[in-house]
């Protein structure tokens, strides 16, 4: 039998699959498969591949067995790939039988699905393995989350991206507050993985090659391995520590390690616990990290109404405490850890007075000099069978012209200034990986939680990795130099794009190439210019 799992790519608020993300949900599935001895072939694929590739179509329509995961519930812009969109089903549903697992199931309504398509609903997974022995008529064991997880690890390997892949590591699911109107969190079965299994899996993983890691699929990072019963469970300290250093021991030579999701309500209802977690996650996790933050509104009335778990006041304050631990820049240009805001608009309650209470919050931050790494406003999705979902979109419609002003302007006031602050002027950002261009511009990213978008002036093949200089910024993004820029071999125009040099003067330093060394180049300008120069360049042999 040939089987194939193609992947959609996931975005939902406790889990990211959009490369160079991989989600834990291919890997399950292809331990899952792995367990079973009459399968035959299994291949990976991913949508984009899919689009792009009319022999991998052909081929796909001769398949026993297609799993299609899939669902972006929070989606964004994004870089490295294009989820599946409802709309693609029909042509993507071309296998002999084909199978749509993940949170798109959520939100899918049975006319909205082809005929050829079996869905199992939203937690797939032990449905999944059930239907799977049934089709390929196997015996294994009972369902095995972790197992599967070890099993599934080389899969990886099959990522088009790889190495160059973040895993996103499952430490629990569903929330201990499990209370706000939208959220797709009260679907999932509580379910926290025991330290040593998430451990093997990074074991795992790190022996396939994996060096960039996130702990992200979790609503509260800060409660891994907590009491899941408790109404506010306290952050463990020791247990944390331990996990940190168990990681490192286990695979000492990872590139990126993050995480995701914070709730701020656990900071601010057990701030010693959370302190001490906190001073752990910054000496043992990697720079560029971000907490993230669900605040949804900044209005205590939203709050109230659609029973969200931090007040205004609790988030301020777990945002103070996240600045003063991991404020610090780290070698890769970025600092250590930094929160992140998550807004959503069109909730129950909103109204006008609900914007310009969010916008104080974000001017209060900046006139209190207390940075944010990023700043997410969306706008709410309803899904079915969420309290929400009664009262609809109606908020969306009315307000629709507040959301863009209040976009429009956090944009242009708020973001601009936050990412001057984040990344001063001049500051050298590491190991930039190069992904796209557009003209004579390179968009790069560090690998990592939440990457700035660094448009980098020249053009750099793909997936090389560059040091560059900071000269400029946009709304969300900036640009930057080479650092250091071999004056010899720059192209004119990069050379011209350093502050203060313009387009004379790097002509007459194009003529007067080659330099021998960096006083030979000295002697071949001004004062002025060389001292600003010597900031960006270098003469290499």
């Amino acid at each position: 039998m040939k089987i194939a799992v193609l992947d959609g790519y996931v975005d939902e608020p406790s889990c990211l699959g959009v490369p160079p993300y991989i989600a834990p949900y291919p890997r399950y599935i292809w331990g899952m498969l792995r367990s079973m001895r009459s399968v035959g072939e299994c291949h990976y694929f991913t949508i984009d591949q899919f689009r792009t590739d009319a022999r991998l179509r052909t081929k796909l329509a001769n398949f026993e067995l297609m799993i299609i995961i899939a669902g972006a519930i929070v989606p964004g812009k994004y870089l490295g790939g294009v989820p599946l969109r409802p709309g693609e089903l029909p042509e993507v549903a071309i296998a002999n039988r084909n199978i749509l697992v993940g949170p798109i199931t959520l939100e899918l309504s049975d006319e909205q699905l082809p005929d050829q398509l079996e869905v199992i609903e939203y937690p797939f997974e032990t449905a999944l393995y059930e239907r799977l022995l049934e089709i390929t008529r196997s015996k294994a064991g009972p369902p095995d989350l972790n197992r599967f997880a070890l099993l599934g690890a080389e899969v990886v390997r099959s990522h088009p991206d790889f190495p160059y892949v973040v895993c996103e590591m499952e430490t629990y699911r569903g929330c201990y507050w499990s209370r706000c109107s939208f959220c797709m969190e009260r679907f999932q079965h509580r379910w926290m993985r025991p330290p040593e299994c998430v451990l093997a899996e990074f074991e795992q993983l790190y022996s396939y090659g994996v060096r960039h890691f996130r702990l992200g699929k979790q609503s509260d990072f800060l409660c891994y391995m907590s009491d899941f019963d408790s109404p506010d469970p306290v952050p463990e300290p020791e247990r944390m520590l331990n996990f940190h250093r168990a990681i490192w021991r286990l695979c000492p030579a990872i590139n990126t390690l993050h995480m995701d999701n914070i709730n701020p309500r656990t900071i601010a209802t057990h701030p010693e616990a959370s302190r001490k977690v906190l001073k752990t996650i910054v000496e043992y996790q990697t720079a560029g990290n971000v907490a993230v933050f669900g605040m949804e509104s900044a209005d205590e009335k939203v709050v109230e109404a659609n029973n969200l778990a931090a007040y205004p006041e609790d988030v301020l304050f777990a945002i103070a405490m996240v600045n003063s631990i991991g404020g610090a820049r780290g070698t890769n240009g970025m600092p250590m850890l930094l929160p992140g805001l998550n807004f959503v608009c069109g909730l129950i309650g909103e109204t006008k007075e609900t914007f310009e209470r969010n916008y104080a919050f974000l001017e209060e931050l900046l006139n209190r000099n207390l940075l944010l790494r990023r700043i997410n406003i969306r706008q709410v999705k309803i899904l079915p069978r969420t309290p929400i979902a009664g009262f609809g979109y109606r908020n969306l419609k009315r307000h629709k012209r507040y959301f863009k002003s209040f976009k429009r302007r956090v944009r242009e006031n708020i973001d601009r200034e936050m990412l001057r602050r984040v990344i001063p002027y001049g500051t050298v950002l590491r190991a930039l990986r190069c992904e796209t261009h557009a003209g004579k511009i390179t968009f790069a990213r560090q690998l990592g939680s939440y990457p700035i978008l660094t448009g980098i002036i020249g053009l750099y093949e793909r997936n090389r990795f560059i040091d560059a200089r900071v000269i400029d910024y946009g709304m969300r993004s900036i640009t930057a130099i080479e650092y250091p820029l071999d004056i010899n071999s720059a192209k004119m125009y990069q050379i011209e794009a350093i502050p203060g040099i313009g387009a004379r003067n790097a002509a007459q330093i194009v003529r007067n190439r080659p330099f021998s060394s960096m006083d030979d180049l000295k002697r071949s300008v001004s004062i002025p210019i060389y001292n600003k120069l010597r900031e960006f360049v270098c003469v290499r042999s």
